[in-house]
């Protein structure tokens, strides 16, 4: 018996690296899909975008592009409160099924790869948090050091740890509480389901940086052009709320942090925006990491060839037939 209920348009991804060029890539998908006439609307994957007041340092899309291009999970949080994988996930599903209610195509972009893999793969069940286990990693992380705690995690959870950055102090402190408490590493503990799963078809595609001197470069030059368009302004405000501080999810974003602290008075300015576009190619080289490890579930595009947007669409209409 066939069914009156029309198919759900196809979900695409794109994912990649900062300062790799998939925001743009995506505007000009979701133009090519317009003209096509399939209207796109974006979902953000973005683990900073979804605070409010957090625009220059998250490159967050100027008013223009949110007015000519609608935009999901963007300012949907204050910086106060932490904002989870799991969240992601919800409000995502959410997202996602109200777009392709009106007939119209998801377009997720982002660099969060967590936040990918809790929306398409679902995330461990892991054990709550252990306040008394936690004030005992602080004590020895300011004795030690992250560094220290991070060479722990390696012995007790090489895996995790090969993915952490030895002073991404949060994620660190959380896998070795997880350790502690299940006697088993994060990757060996049992998968769950999202409670809202996504439907078929899915088309991810990851976007493939330029090469590395001139990835880097590109990653320094944002970064310049963030301070010039105010970001040590836009830092200055948060700090000035009174209600934030460095230990918050929010705050840890790369470049808030170097700039926070040198408004501490632990660096000066050069030094802040010189370890921020450090840590910011870290980061990049830490998000490549993991999309290489997913294997042939993302297609890997270059956004300056001139057939890569073709070769989308191609895809994307072949998905529907």
């Amino acid at each position: 018996m066939s069914s009156d209920v029309a198919p759900a348009p196809p979900l695409v991804a794109i994912a990649g690296p900062t300062a790799a060029g998939k925001t743009a890539f995506a505007l000009h998908l979701v133009a090519a899909l317009a003209a096509q006439g399939q209207p796109a609307e974006i979902v953000s994957v973005d683990s900073a975008q979804v605070y409010r007041g957090m625009d220059i340092g998250t490159a967050k899309p100027d008013q223009e592009t949110l007015r000519r291009v609608r935009h999901h999970l963007i300012d949907i949080a204050d910086p106060s409160e932490p904002y989870s994988a799991a969240r992601f996930a919800t409000d995502a599903a959410l997202a996602i099924a109200a777009v392709r209610a009106q007939g119209r195509v998801p377009v997720l972009v982002g660099g969060t790869m967590l936040y990918f893999r809790a929306l398409f793969d679902g995330l461990s069940e892991l054990p709550s948090a252990n306040a008394a286990l936690r004030a005992q990693f602080e004590l020895e992380a300011a004795d030690l050091g992250w560094g220290a705690l991070h060479a722990k995690l390696a012995v007790l959870d090489p895996q995790t740890a090969a993915r952490l950055h030895p002073n991404d102090a949060q994620r660190i402190q959380r896998a070795l509480e997880v350790v502690q408490l299940s006697g088993a590493p994060m990757g060996a503990l049992p998968k769950v389901k999202n409670r809202r799963q996504v439907p078929e078809p899915i088309i991810r595609f990851a976007v493939r940086p330029p090469e590395r001197s001139r990835f880097l470069a590109n990653i320094e030059r944002r970064f310049e052009g963030m301070m010039v368009k105010g970001f040590l302004d836009e830092v200055s405000a948060l700090r000035g709320r009174g209600d934030l501080n460095l230990e918050l999810p929010s705050m840890r974003a790369v470049g808030y942090r170097q700039l926070w602290r040198h408004l501490e008075g632990d660096y000066s300015l050069d030094s802040a925006v010189h370890l921020a576009v450090v840590a910011t190619r870290q980061y990049a080289k830490r998000q490549m990491t993991w999309l290489r490890g997913e294997g042939i579930l993302w297609r890997w595009i270059d956004p300056t060839e001139p057939n890569s947007l073709a070769s989308v669409l191609n895809l994307f209409n072949e998905s529907q037939q």
